[in-house]
């Protein structure tokens, strides 16, 4: 299953992702354009700033299956496509804008807005649709082209949990390796016990011995 993969040690909080995503999905796809436009292109995704500064992380779809939203939405405005079944996708002229995505997604990840989809309506659902048309020509997400730091990573979701999995390993063996091994004393009542027990071996070597 292809998937964008989230590197949240790497996003510093640029939302170049977020321009990215709104120019993709905006009528003109032209980033000089786009502002112009009525109604404004939202970003899906929502790159959020952390405590720290340049700390941020990049929050999105995680296109769930089961889906909660496909399963609590009345009009059925979220579906699967029969070409990429792996997408949860909206279909924005089919939302009333009832909410009930938004309750049960445990991302926080849907808004709502005025969308071009959907001509006359105040606001409808807007969530991330993995560029569906924009994989539909052979390109990658417009979140992960933009990402200048590569927090955000498209591909084969096993292959780059593997990938991370073993550069965390790397790193923590690196770590490890700089740090000079200290004994941890035992506990006053380890001690006790290991003192009781030798003094019963004695005894009892005694015991057999008669002394």
């Amino acid at each position: 299953m292809k998937t964008v993969f989230v590197h949240p040690e790497r996003c510093i909080g640029c939302k170049q992702c977020e321009i990215a995503c709104a120019v993709a999905h905006s009528q003109t796809k032209n980033v000089f354009l786009a502002v112009f436009e009525t109604p404004a292109s939202k970003p899906r995704i929502h790159a959020e700033s952390g405590l720290l500064l340049n700390t941020a992380f990049p929050n999105k779809c995680r296109h769930c299956n089961p889906a909660p939203c496909q399963l609590a939405c009345p009009t059925a405005a979220i579906c699967r496509p029969a070409d990429y079944p792996e997408i949860v996708y909206l279909s924005p002229h089919k939302c009333i804008a009832c909410g009930m995505c938004a309750i049960v997604c445990p991302f926080d990840v849907i808004t709502y807005h005025a969308s071009s989809m959907a001509a006359g309506r105040p606001a409808v659902a807007i969530k991330c649709d993995h560029c569906i048309e924009r994989q539909r020509l052979g390109e990658v997400p417009a979140c992960v082209e933009s990402c200048k730091v590569g927090a955000l990573e498209w591909g084969e979701l096993n292959e780059m949990v593997k990938s991370a999995r073993t550069r965390y390993s790397e790193a923590v063996s690196v770590a490890v390796g700089q740090v000079a091994p200290v004994m941890t004393p035992s506990p006053a009542i380890i001690d006790a016990w290991h003192a009781y027990g030798a003094e019963i071996s004695q005894l009892k070597t005694r015991g057999e011995k008669g002394v």
